[in-house]
Order: structure tokens, then sequence, then C-alpha cells
């Protein structure tokens, strides 16, 4: 594995005469509201608890108001009584989108979609990464920041952009297709190798030159792009952004080198815009912007993408940047959350190791796109019970910091579960053996099924040291190269215990799909030889729509046509299908030895439900313990640890009632819970923390 250096772990440091607490608070966009609002707006963030606010993020047109001339005044004036009020900022370049002035005067840095059509002003991020033009003006932009700041004592960290690619992670410009051009040049060398990893001499698509490529740009509707040029496409657009990005922060390091500096991901389960593993290399600290999924998945959705950015962070202190109080305005319906939520979910990711909690906004707009998106205090103003919970919340993390959550991480759980980006974007591609198969939502599966077993498992991105745990599950991780095969079967041959999925080690980096059969690279330590896959679905009448298998699950979307297994491969369930299909009696699950451990396949997507059913067999078979007892998923736990203390979360993850029996630890912080001495009482959406 190649070692990547990463850069030193900063966290922001309190104010002045301030002790550490956990950073709590919002975006702040004064600018707009009279001023008058702003006084009312501290005194009630004072009430609340809030200690941070990220401020000026998209400020660009009321800093720069025509080009060349800054107007600091208003911005002074909101810091200024910000930090009397012992408020911390967290100062944004305000370059997250431009102003009307400059795209008047430069629409050549606007993007372009993959028609070739320019994408207009008139919402946000209309600008292409590898504008020069753009670029210059975002430099001189976060010079002036810097220089006018740099001895503020608000400013506590630099908040670089705002959620870099949300809008403008694909650009087709041409300033796009040079840049791609390059970073083709300097990842392959010479254009004979582009022309093997792309297997160019597929519909004759063999290059002569370097200025031959161009981005993926429409071919047709129904038409089926170069998948290996798409995947690298998808790589490089990360990685023009990140350039971008670090452009930004080096400018403002060189003035203000004590000021730590960070970017807001946005890891959530099935939105993967960027590399954030690679990004995390990047930054001072981690930071992540997060909105909860409506009904069944809220909980574990939740705590699966924060466990995920606490891999991305290697355990260090991260800051949630945002979320919401209630509804978001984005999705075609967009529920509310439920009684309890708001301070369940902050809880939440306060367990899976952040060290700030903040939203997305503090005061709820009146006018614009993000109107009905909920804030900390929302239209319904101070009596309301949205604003009443953000008190509480507030309460509770100053409570929390009172007992010393600081030093603490969060513990190592004993299964990770691998988390592959670029098996993401290879299996987005519309050639696949089915389109209702991606990487995403089988760790996801996992994670959930494992909390169903009353195991909370670590995700960790793929580059992370998942070596190191007693169990892993490798889900889906479709594209595999040696040095990852190589890692697993070192794993393996030591005495690790391994659970396998469908569709892993399909194709090399390239996408080019491995030879002799599948699990690729990695059959030896599965055991199992697979020579095609059997897509699953009800769009066609009297075609397989699913799979039974023999332990009463049911694989549905895709399964494994298992041809051979090694001889001392224990299968622990096949399936049973219709006996002119082919896969009547074929292995389902797996377990076989290598070495010193074991591996485990699985050979269809089972879903979350058929997973935990499965894994009390899987465990026995590979000697991982299990909780097998009927009400060990009612409860998600979650626990971090320092020298000196054992901090519990625990939550309800069930719509009923659900005692917590023999609790160990002193109550720290509890939401909708009812305490006795020998037992406490969670209801729905409630949530306790203990301390031992």
């Amino acid at each position: 594995m190649v070692s990547i250096q990463r850069r030193v772990h900063r966290w922001p440091q309190p104010l002045a005469g301030h002790e550490h607490t956990i950073w709590y608070g919002a975006d702040y966009n004064p600018d707009q509201w009279p001023e008058e609002y702003w006084d009312e707006d501290i005194r009630l963030m004072k009430k609340a608890g809030v200690n941070i606010v990220s401020l000026a993020i998209f400020s660009w047109s009321n800093i720069e108001t025509s080009d060349g001339h800054f107007e600091f005044d208003w911005l002074d004036r909101v810091i200024s009584k910000l930090h009397t009020a012992g408020i911390a900022v967290d100062l944004a370049t305000s370059t997250a989108s431009p102003p009307m002035w400059l795209t008047k005067e430069h629409p050549e840095v606007l993007w372009r979609d993959e028609r070739g059509d320019i994408v207009w002003p008139g919402a946000r991020q209309h600008w292409r990464p590898t504008s020069p033009v753009y670029r210059e003006y975002a430099l001189r932009m976060c010079r002036e920041m810097a220089e006018h700041y740099k001895n503020n004592p608000a400013i506590v960290a630099w908040h670089v952009g705002n959620e870099y690619g949300c809008h403008n992670r694909f650009d087709y410009s041409d300033d796009a297709m040079h840049a791609f051009q390059q970073w083709c040049k300097k990842k392959y060398g010479t254009i004979d190798n582009v022309n093997d990893a792309w297997g160019t001499n597929f519909w004759a698509q063999r290059l002569n030159d370097f200025d031959e490529i161009i981005p993926p740009r429409f071919i047709g509707d129904g038409n089926f792009t170069n998948p290996g040029r798409l995947l690298d496409f998808k790589r490089f657009s990360s990685d023009a952004l990140k350039e971008f990005y670090c452009a930004e922060r080096d400018t403002l390091a060189q003035i203000t080198p004590n000021i730590p500096l960070t970017t807001n991901f946005m890891v959530s389960a099935s939105f993967s815009a960027l590399d954030y593993d690679d990004w995390g290399n990047e930054v001072d600290f981690v930071s992540n912007d997060h909105y909860f999924t409506p009904g069944d998945w809220h909980l574990d959705e939740l705590a699966y993408s924060s466990s995920l950015v606490d891999g991305i962070s290697r355990k260090e202190p991260w800051f949630l940047m945002e979320q919401s109080t209630s509804a978001v305005n984005w999705r075609e319906v967009n529920p509310r959350k439920e009684p309890g939520q708001l301070i369940r979910d902050s809880l939440a990711h306060t367990a899976m190791g952040a060290n700030a909690i903040c939203y997305f906004q503090w005061r709820q707009s009146r006018a614009g796109a993000e109107k009905f998106h909920s804030a900390m205090l929302p239209v319904a103003g101070e009596n309301s019970q949205i604003y009443r919970d953000v008190c509480e919340l507030g309460t509770d993390l100053q409570a929390l910091t009172d007992a010393g959550i600081l030093s603490s991480k969060l513990a190592k759980a004993p299964v990770a579960i691998v988390y592959d980006v670029e098996s993401e974007w290879a299996t987005e591609h519309s050639t696949t053996p089915t389109q209702h198969v991606r990487e995403w939502s089988e760790p996801l599966d996992w994670f959930a099924a494992f909390a169903d077993r009353g195991i909370t498992a670590d995700v960790l991105p793929i580059r992370a040291d998942w070596d190191t745990y007693d169990a892993v599950v490798i889900p889906c991780v479709y594209l595999m190269n040696e040095d990852t095969a190589q890692r697993l079967r070192a794993f393996v041959a030591g005495g690790g215990k391994a659970f396998i999925t469908y569709y892993s080690a399909i194709a090399d980096e390239h996408d080019h799909l491995y030879l002799g059969g599948w699990p690729g690279l990695i059959g030896d330590i599965a055991g199992v030889r697979i020579e095609e896959h059997c897509p699953l679905t009800d769009m066609f009448p009297g075609a397989l729509d699913h799979l039974d298998v023999s332990n009463g699950t049911v694989v549905h979307d895709i399964a494994d046509v298992i041809t051979s297994t090694e001889p001392n491969t224990q299968v622990l369930a096949t399936f049973d299908a219709p006996q002119q299909s082919g896969m009547n009696g074929r292995a389902a699950i797996t377990v076989h030895p290598y070495e010193d451990g074991a591996a485990a396949y699985i050979a269809g997507k089972l879903g979350k439900d058929g997973i935990a059913k499965s894994l009390p067999k899987l465990c026995e078979a590979l000697g991982v313990d299990c909780d097998d007892s009927p009400q060990s998923g009612d409860l998600l736990r979650v626990t971090r640890v320092s020298d000196d203390a054992t901090f519990e979360f625990v939550f309800n993850r069930t719509s009923h009632v659900v005692n917590v029996h023999n609790p160990l630890g002193e109550v720290v912080v509890s939401s909708y819970a009812d305490i006795s001495a020998d037992q406490i009482t969670l209801e729905p959406n409630g949530a306790i923390v203990l301390k031992s």
C-alpha cells in the first residue's frame, strides 16, 4: 500500500480566556438580514450555548462589491460583536460562488455540461475548477481575506470554499479538457499506456496523442461511453477540485500559518462526489456535512456515515459542519424530524468521534432557494420547539464537555467494513450486469446487519488500516488491485476473518475484467470460482426475479454462479431455484479456511435482513463473536474511550420503548429516557450517555 503523507492534525483552539469545549454552532449569514437583527441573533446564540459560527461562506458579492473594491466594514462589525460575546469564528474564503460582476466580465469561468451548454449564474458554484481566470480572482480574494483578518483574535479556523463539487463536480469545458489531457499525461506517461488502460481498440477509439483526449461529453442518447475513460474522468474531477482547494489553502496558510484550515466534505452512504479519503490528507482537520435519510434508515445511515468520517479522519476529532435541525428543502418531499431526533442525531455524531456539532444554518432564511430549510432559529422564532431543543442540546454538549468527552476517541470495533469510492464510481457505469447494484449499498447493509446483532462496526476507507482488525467485510469491492489483494491475503493468512461478498475483485484499477473466473485475485482466499453473474429482475415476464436460500433468506438483484469450490470449502447455504435456471443447489454462502484464518463468501445480495439472519452461522463458522439474543439489535451502542474514562452512547433503534438493563456508569446526558436505579427506559428516538 502506498503511504501518502497527511497534514498534521490541528484543531481549532478556544478564544483567549475560554476553555476547550465541544464546538457548537452553525453557518451564520448576517448579510442576509438588516443589522438590527444581529444583537438579537447573538443574544439567542448565547442562550443556546452557541460558541462558534461559520461566517461569510457566500458573501463574496458583499465583500468585493466590484472588481478590486473590498468592503469589510460590515463583516468587521459582526465579527467584533461575536468575539465580545465569546463566540468564535470559522471564517470562510467566500469563494464558493462568484459575484455577478465577475461572471459578467468573465463568462469563460462558467462551467459547461456534457452537451457543452453553459451553466449560467442564478444558483451557486457556477465556476469551473480548471479556469485560470477564476483561480486568479479566487486567490486574490483569499489573500485579501487573510491579510485583513490575520491578527483578528476571533478567527479560530479557515473554512476554505464550501462543499467542493456539490454542483460543479464535472466540467466539460475546453479548460477541463486541457487539464484532463495533462492529468492523463502525468498519470500514464505515454499515450500507449492510456490506450491500454482504456481499452481503446474497442470501437475504434485508439488515440495517437494526448491532444486527442476529450472529456466524456455527450455521445447520444442510449449510447455507452468508454468505462475506463469515465472512471479516470471521475478521478481527475476529484483531483482538479482538490488542486483548486490546495491553492486556496496554501494562499491562506502563507499569511496566517497559525490558523488551522478545513473544508466541508459531503460524506453519506449514497453520495460520493469526491475521493474524500484522499482529500483527508489535505486538511488540518476533517469536516463533514451530513443530512439525514428519512424513515427506517435514519439512525443507521447516520451512524454508518459518521463512522466512515471517523475512518477518514483516522480517529482524530472531526467537525460536523452542517446538518439540519428538521426538514431540508431539496428533496421532492421533505419530511421533518421526529421529536427527539434533533438531539439524538447530534449525540450520534458525537458518539462517532465528532467534537464539533454545527448546523445549516443559524437563522432560517425568509427569501431564496433555502427558505424552507430548517435552522437553529426557525421562522417561528424563539418560542418554538426547535429552538427549545437547540438550547437543550447546548446544555447536553456542555455536560459532555464537563465530563471529559474531549479527551476520548471512538473505540476500535471488533469488525471493520471496507468502503471503496472508486468501486462505487465504477459500478455507476451504464453497461454493468444490472443497474440495481451499486457498491455503496452493500457496506451500509452490513453495518445495519451487524447492529441487528449487537455489534457496531467501524467503517473504513480502503486505504485505511482495516487489516489490523479481528474481522473485516469486503463488500462489493468491484475494483481490486494487487496491493489490496495481497493485504487481504496476508490478513487472512495471519489469522484474520474475512466476509467477502458478490461483485468483489471483478476488475482491476482500469476496470479491466480479471480472466479465469472471479473473484479474480482473491479466489484462493475465498475458495470459490465464479464463471458468470445471475442478474435477477421482474422487468421481463417469466424471468428469475429472486433466489431463495436454504437458510431461509432471499437474494435479490444479483447472484454469482459458483461453478466450483475448493475441497476444504464448507458450504453453509445453497440456492433453491427452478431446475431450469441452473442455480438450484449451487453454493450461496461458503466458508474457506486459508492458512491461520478463514474467509466467508456471500454469493448474492441478501439485503440487511438476510445478512443479519445469516450472521450467526457465518460468525460461528469463522470463529467471530456475534450476539444471537432476540433483543440485541434494539439498541445501537457506541463507545468512546480515554485514558481514564469510558463513555457509552446508547440509542433506541426501534419505534417502540426499549429497556436498558443494569446500565454501567453514571448518566451524563439523557434524552427521551426514563431513569431508575437499575433500569433506563428509552422511548423512540431516545438516547443516553453513560460514563464509567
